[in-house]
């Protein structure tokens, strides 16, 4: 045989095999990350801004606590809510998990502060999914990007 010779198609397939392999690889992640997204959706839509939007107790006594009351309990439940449904927004996701972020660095700052760490360790635990999902959607920045720029 030469060295011009067509390959063996086992070498083609394994190359295929292994395309397809990364292809379902990749697919996976993306499933696993936009199920992470619609979690946390609902953790900060349901379990987080809700209590704060109804004035339940629970809330409303923290916020108390602090001196903001009703207008900063409110205005932190409209905020949580506000990026539980941008991280449903594909073009608002990235900016969506960086701002709950901040948030979340705010919420750690005051728990240590104001009551003497109980719980702090929460808002850093939720920082760990968010960073993941800012960093694998930061793409999504240049559409967003490319759409505030757009002239009617």
């Amino acid at each position: 045989m030469s060295e011009t010779t067509a390959p063996l198609p086992s070498a083609v397939s394994a190359t295929s095999a292994g395309s397809r392999t990364l292809t379902a690889g990749r697919r996976r992640a993306r499933i696993a990350l936009r199920g992470l997204e619609v979690l946390l959706a609902l953790f900060y839509g349901i379990a987080s801004a809700l209590p704060k939007l109804i004035a339940h107790p629970s809330a409303a006594e923290g916020f108390d606590k602090l001196g903001w009351g009703d207008t900063g309990m409110y205005a932190i439940g409209v905020l949580e809510l506000a990026g539980a449904i941008a991280l449903l927004v594909p073009v608002l996701r990235s900016v969506a998990a960086v701002s709950l972020g901040a948030l979340m660095v705010g919420a750690f700052i005051v728990t240590i502060v104001a009551f003497d760490g109980e719980n702090a360790a929460t808002p850093l635990i939720l920082l760990v999914p968010l960073g993941l999902i800012a960093w694998a959607r930061r793409d999504s920045v240049k559409d967003l990007a490319r759409l505030v720029r757009r002239t009617p």
